[in-house]
């Protein structure tokens, strides 16, 4: 979780109660806390029932759903041609950030 939050930031923000109780999220801020930070984005919700507190709980931590093999195989092939494109994609990709840079200039 940690290198999870250095790398791309906090993606999801913790939730608390309007009282400071925290409902969900303690992994992601000990994560923050190791790493230093001073602040993290919060989501406030008005619960004032424990047992409502804990089917939020619950609830968030059933809804993450793992990805199976396949779903984990296609991602990373996304991954590599986004990281690694072909030559026509090379190609394109310099075409846009050569007009990118004369508009840019133009709009100075």
């Amino acid at each position: 979780m940690k290198e999870s939050l250095r790398q791309h930031g906090l993606l999801n923000p913790i939730v608390i109660t309007s009282d400071n109780v925290l409902v969900a999220g303690h992994r992601r801020l000990e994560a923050a806390k190791q790493l230093g930070w001073s602040t993290i984005a919060v989501r406030i919700v008005d619960q004032t029932d424990d047992c409502d507190q804990l089917e939020m709980e619950i609830e968030e931590n059933t809804q993450r759903k793992n990805l199976s093999t396949d779903e984990l195989a296609e991602a990373y092939l996304r991954l590599d041609r986004l990281q690694n494109p072909g030559l026509l994609r090379r190609i394109w990709l310099a075409i846009v950030d050569f007009f990118r840079r004369i508009f840019r200039r133009g709009a100075a």
